[in-house]
């Protein structure tokens, strides 16, 4: 059925075809058929669309800021008060970091460790509260003083986890000499 088209027009060389007289009109309607038509161009409402979305994207990224209240976002310590309470606390805290960095954790000594540095914790965050008090309300002698005693307590713990993991380390020595015997 399908021929080659270059066989066809080899066979009607020697012929003239003529084509019919609404040839060109009926090719250009079936191309017109075959063509789906254009809908509306909404180029418009895009590019408006994407301005509205710029314009809201900044009010909340840039307007928000008015509505909400200026909040200090510094944190005050010891050290923003007085230069003596600065070393106290620079004391303390290296004292602190010194003895958590001595403490060995294995298997017997687990569950001490984690109650006493779930104290210390606790405290830790208490000290965080305390040093927002100074933001918020006025520099006063209970609030330092309530700081000072943190960070001693916090030591103090931490001394005495070292001492309780220091008597059962000597506890299982003394079991095991008495075993080996």
């Amino acid at each position: 059925m399908l021929k080659d088209i270059k066989e066809i027009i080899k066979e009607n060389e020697g012929e003239k075809l003529e084509m019919l007289s609404n040839h060109r009109q009926r090719f250009e309607n079936r191309l017109q058929k075959q063509q789906p038509k254009k809908g509306k161009n909404y180029l418009f409402l895009k590019i408006a669309a994407s301005i509205l979305i710029l314009i809201s994207a900044g009010y909340f990224l840039i307007g928000n800021n008015d509505l909400q209240p200026d909040v200090i976002d510094e944190k005050i310590d010891l050290a923003a008060i007085s230069p003596e309470l600065k070393q106290i606390e620079n004391n303390y805290e290296t004292a602190i970091n010194y003895e958590l960095l001595g403490i060995e954790v294995t298997d017997n000594n687990k569950e001490i460790l984690d109650s006493y540095l779930e104290k210390v914790s606790v405290l830790s965050d208490d000290y965080k509260v305390l040093s927002k008090k100074l933001i918020t309300d006025d520099i006063n002698e209970n609030i330092v003083n309530a700081l000072i005693n943190n960070l001693q307590l916090r030591l103090q713990l931490l001394l005495e986890l070292k001492d309780k993991l220091k008597e059962i380390k000597s506890n299982k020595t003394i079991q095991n000499e008495d075993n080996t015997i």
